[in-house]
């Protein structure tokens, strides 16, 4: 089937990209769902800081790629041997089709699913294999997803059926934001009720990570950012301090307002000056984790003897460590019930015309998460 699909040719183009143009909106060439696939007609796509690492290069992928992978849709057609889902389910993708069987996977990690991770460093599908073409030329798929375009062939352990109460805009952010940063704060760090928690870089996972603080019940929940507008939007989300990160004394101002530092402090911006800063205002025996993505390039100075004399926990968190079929869910029930006030997120929504302007604001920080709705 001909379907429309933002394109990345080239890696690393300038800004403004309402100028440059990075993505092209174009005609493609979809194939039907293969052995274990599904064809699920987009709703709605979120614009993350995930897609334009790629689009900047601080997250080299092959191209030309069609991006976008926190999404939301409805099924419309099945390959064979595709058990629980039918055509009119709805459904969220999530960032790795994970197998269910390799040592991660079995081992309740299936964010770091080993075929799946395979699959996505070389834009495929799972099956190793591309359904989307050019002229007769293979295009990559972004995560096993590619949701920047009217339909997309996903694998099925790539989609978790939801409810169909949900509206899609906002289930679609379950996807990514909510998943990584509520996980990363529940999931990762082990947050205990009572306990303090920061939060440094509040994009769309930030401030989810601020809304799973106040969801375990922490006592202090410390945001930093540099712009005012998103430390005055994280106090109303429940941030209890607020400091500018870009001020030279912030990580001393942080350790001086709690007392030597916080129990967890959650990266979330991909920089290593923010990972920095997460390490510095971690207090004696707890826990930083990072959640962001900066370039591999990037490397965080730790004195070794810190870890030791401190018992200090340095964590990665790939998608909130966390099992999809499970919290996904889970988190949409506290959704429901207005723990997870998520619809406070969402800034604008735009037509897939409308893509490179909207990664322009992004990578301005001006807005939070934005939603090509189909």
């Amino acid at each position: 089937m001909k379907i429309r699909a933002a394109v990345l040719d080239t890696m690393g183009k300038d800004r403004p990209y309402g100028n440059t143009r990075p993505l092209t909106v174009e005609e493609l060439d979809l194939d039907p769902p293969g052995d274990g696939e599904a064809l699920v007609e987009i709703k709605a796509a979120g614009l993350c800081h995930s897609d334009l690492s790629v689009i900047d290069g601080n997250r080299p992928r092959p191209t030309p790629m069609a991006l976008g992978h926190e999404s939301s849709g409805v099924v419309a057609e099945l390959g064979p041997n595709v058990t629980g889902l039918s055509v009119g389910d709805h459904v969220v993708a999530t960032l790795v089709p994970s197998c269910g069987h390799c040592v991660p996977c079995a081992s309740g990690r299936p964010m770091l699913c080993e075929p799946g991770v395979v699959a996505n460093t070389a834009g495929t599908l799972y099956s190793g294999g591309c359904a989307l073409h050019r002229n007769g030329e293979d295009v990559h798929h972004h995560v096993g997803v590619s949701a920047f375009a009217e339909y997309a062939v996903m694998n099925r352990n790539s989609l978790v059926k939801v409810d169909r109460t949900v509206p899609l805009v906002e289930a679609a952010m379950f996807g990514c934001a909510v998943m990584t940063g509520v996980g990363a704060v529940i999931n990762t760090a082990g947050a205990a009720p009572g306990s303090t928690v920061a939060v440094v870089g509040l994009g769309g996972v930030g401030l989810n990570a601020i809304l799973g603080a106040r969801l375990v019940g922490a006592r202090r929940i410390v945001a930093l950012d540099i712009l005012d507008h998103k430390l005055a939007l994280a106090r109303q989300l429940g941030a209890t301090d607020t400091f500018d990160a870009g001020e030279a004394d912030c990580a001393d101002a942080v350790r001086d307002a709690t007392d030597g530092g916080v129990d967890y402090a959650i990266d979330t911006a991909g920089a290593g000056p923010a990972l920095q800063t997460a390490w510095d205002i971690t207090r004696r025996g707890g826990t930083t984790v990072t959640a962001g993505l900066p370039h591999p390039d990037t490397r965080l100075p730790v004195p070794a003897v810190t870890m030791v004399g401190e018992e200090r926990t340095l964590k990665g968190s790939y998608g909130g460590s966390s099992v999809p079929v499970r919290d996904i869910p889970r988190y949409l029930e506290l959704y429901r019930r207005g723990l997870l006030p998520v619809d406070g997120l969402l800034s604008e929504r735009l037509s897939l015309d409308g893509i490179n302007e909207g990664f322009d604001r992004l990578a301005d920080g001006a807005t939070i998460r934005q939603m090509v709705v189909f």
